[in-house]
């Protein structure tokens, strides 16, 4: 589908890469990684022609389409949400067109047996096939399905793009792309704007529907689920590993592991030849040896060892005050804007020394309760924030309040104290803020670079209690892995938003689900909820897509019956009464799931509004009793699933 051969990119006399030669086969679902800066964006770019190598060539076949999206785009504002997504059928909808005004002329003629009458028929059965190929009769259906997928609502298919966000607007410009099902998919950064939900429904539309992808992501969960192959950029080279990202890793840990003994081998060698010169320079007996030497030297291509990994790094946040019992306590808290109400009737109680999650959907107001818990925001109800409880917050606008003025070396020297100040250039460097970057001035930084920085500060100053909203978006996987086990090793309390499931997993032990004007806690980690989140989720769709196949498929055997009866199977008295025992099994079998689900659901409310108490919080019966009723349900309804697919197949 796409050849490259020989790609070599430079920028002001600089290599990015050189000499990369590798295929994009049907199938190949490809994560391009590498530092900040190495050159995936460029090389995304390279393969959908708009950049231009500095030598070497990309070879596309005729039939191959390409879509790309990059990290920031024009978007336009003239149209609702669904017209514009409509766009991605426009062929289809100028083929339905021509089959409507042939339709029509056929219904005007009367001359049946004239042989311009038998064309025109032949030219109308012709193209309503290409119509019916297409599946164009569902791409209505389709449009819905996917942009709900990326997180709009029903309410949101009709209303003008202008009055949604950058992010919000990136998300329909990606649903046009997959709905045109397009050869290959150029995917930069594409979870940047889409919350948990839509990430998963996004991962699984490219694992199971998308024919080729190549994408750049530092979402590690992301790109596990997605990709089984990957191409890294490192040293100026393009390797390819034909196996996905935990495979590369430990391949490329082997990998370096060669490089450095072949490394060290060669310096022993160079040192050898260079001390033999040494020695035997002046000695006109050695005078050819000497020479000898000394081109064999010149011949010595230097190995290049692939950039260090700094995730193994350690940072810990400075000692601080011990904080109250419960920093953050909210009771009944609301807000609202004018008659929209974001969220009501919030009952949250933290405890010191808790990592808790808050997700949901964008627009949720998972952004707008940490306004109030920081006092940012008028808001209803009562919230309080405990005793001797020091708040450090981390917005994401964050980047716009440091000092422009200052060096990137200078803004983390005044916050740093004791010992962490002998390692502020290693820090800086984790960050990819190592060399002559950590004497540039913040007012010069990238939002990306400023939104790192403002990170390290943080990590520096002595607080109780972290309050991070959507941390990762900037940092790639190094960073994210040093920032994470800087908020394991903290002994004060955080509360995280974000929608990076690796990061979240191992590190949070209570999620609250912003949704719906509601505030939910959900206790365990961030793959217990998801897991129960996606048992949900199932169940709902399962059994509307029960309705929609039995409303659908009674027209299509109608249909059958109207060509030809010989199609409709006729069964025995003897094969309809067996079908009907069969039935009437799972239809009892399918109760008494119900049944043991409502008493599971029951007893784990129950559960939710006793640990919701400040005084049964820590009661460890009632949480492991929580845990195990999650466990069952999951079995219950996946069970219930099951039985009702079955069931439908008999209806």
């Amino acid at each position: 589908m796409i050849s490259v051969e020989g790609l070599s990119i430079e920028f002001s006399a600089k290599p990015l890469f050189s000499n990369a030669s590798f295929v994009v086969n049907d199938g190949d679902r490809i994560a391009l990684v590498g530092k900040n800066g190495a050159g995936k964006s460029t090389l995304l770019k390279a393969l959908c022609g708009l950049q231009s190598p500095t030598s070497g060539a990309v070879a596309v076949s005729n039939d191959t389409e390409i879509a790309y999206l990059p990290q920031v785009m024009v978007l336009q504002d003239h149209t609702t949400v669904k017209e514009e997504a409509r766009k991605a059928f426009a062929q289809t909808l100028a083929l339905k067109e021509k089959v409507e005004q042939l339709s029509m002329e056929m219904a005007e003629r009367t001359d049946y047996e004239s042989d311009d009458y038998l064309e025109l028929v032949k030219q109308f059965t012709t193209e309503h096939e290409r119509y019916l190929m297409l599946g164009a009769d569902n791409y209505e259906a389709e449009i819905e399905r996917t942009l709900t997928g990326l997180g709009f609502l029903p309410t949101d298919f009709d209303r003008p793009t202008s009055e949604f966000s950058g992010g919000w607007r990136m998300r329909i410009e990606l649903a046009k792309m997959l709905l045109k099902h397009p050869d290959v998919l150029l995917l930069d950064e594409p979870t940047n704007h889409l919350d948990i939900e839509s990430i998963i429904w996004l991962e699984r539309f490219l694992s199971q529907q998308a024919k080729a992808v190549v994408l750049v992501s530092h979402d590690r969960t992301f790109i596990n689920h997605v990709c089984n192959r990957t191409l890294e950029i490192s040293c100026g080279r393009i390797i390819d590993y034909k196996v996905g990202y935990d495979e590369y890793v430990q391949l490329r840990a082997e990998r370096r592991e060669q490089q450095l003994r072949a490394y060290e081998n060669q310096q022993k060698e160079i040192a050898d030849i260079k001390d033999f010169i040494e020695r035997f320079r002046y000695k006109p007996t050695k005078a050819v040896q000497v020479q000898s030497r000394i081109k064999q030297l010149e011949k010595i291509v230097p190995i290049e060892i692939d950039e260090v990994d700094r995730s193994a790094m350690h940072l810990k946040f400075p000692p601080c005050l011990r904080s109250g019992d419960y920093p953050v306590i909210c009771d009944e808290v609301e807000k609202t804007y004018g008659a929209h109400t974001v969220f009501s009737h919030v009952n949250l109680t933290i405890k010191r020394g808790e990592k808790v999650a808050f997700v949901g959907r964008n627009g949720e107001g998972k952004s707008t309760l940490v306004k109030c818990i920081m006092g940012e925001i008028p808001f209803g109800g009562t919230l309080k924030i405990g005793h001797q409880v020091q708040i450090g917050y981390f917005a994401q606008n964050q980047a716009q309040m440091l000092d422009g003025e200052l060096t990137v070396f200078d803004t983390i020297d005044r916050v740093a104290t004791g010992d962490v100040r002998l390692q502020i250039k290693s820090i800086l460097g984790a960050f990819m803020f190592g060399g002559e970057a950590s004497d540039k001035k913040v007012k010069v930084l990238s939002g990306g670079e400023r939104s790192r920085l403002a990170m390290i500060r943080l990590l520096l100053e002595p607080v109780n209690l972290l309050v991070l909203d959507e941390p990762t978006n900037h940092l790639d996987m190094p960073s994210k892995d040093v920032l994470k086990a800087a908020i394991k090793a903290f002994d004060g309390t955080a509360i995280i938003v974000s929608h990076d499931r690796d990061f979240l997993d191992g590190l949070v032990t209570k999620v609250y689900e912003f949704g719906g004007g509601k505030v939910k806690e959900h206790l365990g980690d961030i793959n217990s909820f998801l897991s129960l989140s996606d048992v949900l989720s199932n169940l709902k769709k399962s059994s509307e897509k029960d309705i929609d196949a039995s409303m659908k498929s009674a027209p299509l055997k109608l249909e059958k019956q109207n060509d030809s009866k010989a199609e409709t199977p006729v069964l025995s008295y003897q094969e309809r009464k067996e079908q009907q025992r069969k039935k009437s099994r799972l239809e009892k079998a399918v109760k008494e799931v119900e049944q043991l689900i409502a008493q599971k659901e029951q007893r784990l409310a129950e559960l939710d509004e006793t640990l919701c108490k400040p005084e049964h919080a820590s009661n460890m019966t009632l949480v492991s009793e929580y845990t195990d009723l999650q466990q069952k349900l999951q079995v219950d309804m996946e069970r219930w699933e099951e039985l009702s697919i079955e069931l439908s197949e008999y209806e």
